[in-house]
């Protein structure tokens, strides 16, 4: 990991753990490591919910619930947190074709009445 998003995620990590939720958590992180961005806390926050040596569940929820804030608001401000600026591909469109019911190859078939035979 780098030695940047590991020091954000110790901030995380030492935050929630000192009781810091929400705005003041995030401010904590800021103080700590001025450069960071939105986008690298929520980075370094999927990492601290994966990693084994975090297992407080309160710590988990906080960290959790600011990762989601976090993401959610870079989404609604239009950042879909691709860093590549990749060509969008678009899927290939298909025509609607109508479609006629098969005719049956095999010979009609004659109906004969039941009363007839007997």
């Amino acid at each position: 990991m780098a030695e940047k998003r590991k020091k954000i995620y110790k901030a995380l990590v030492d935050g929630a753990t000192d009781g810091l939720s929400d705005k003041a958590l995030y401010d904590f992180v800021v103080e700590r490591c001025p450069k960071t961005s939105s986008k690298k806390i929520v980075r370094a926050a999927l990492f601290a919910l994966t990693d084994p040596d975090v297992t407080d569940r309160h710590v988990l929820n906080t960290i959790y619930a600011l990762a989601i804030k976090h993401r959610m608001s870079e989404i609604a401000n239009g950042d879909t947190g691709d860093d590549q600026d990749a060509e969008v591909e678009v899927a290939p469109s298909r025509k609607s074709t109508k479609r006629r019911p098969a005719r049956s190859t095999a010979p009609p078939v004659a109906v004969v009445s039941g009363s007839e035979g007997r």
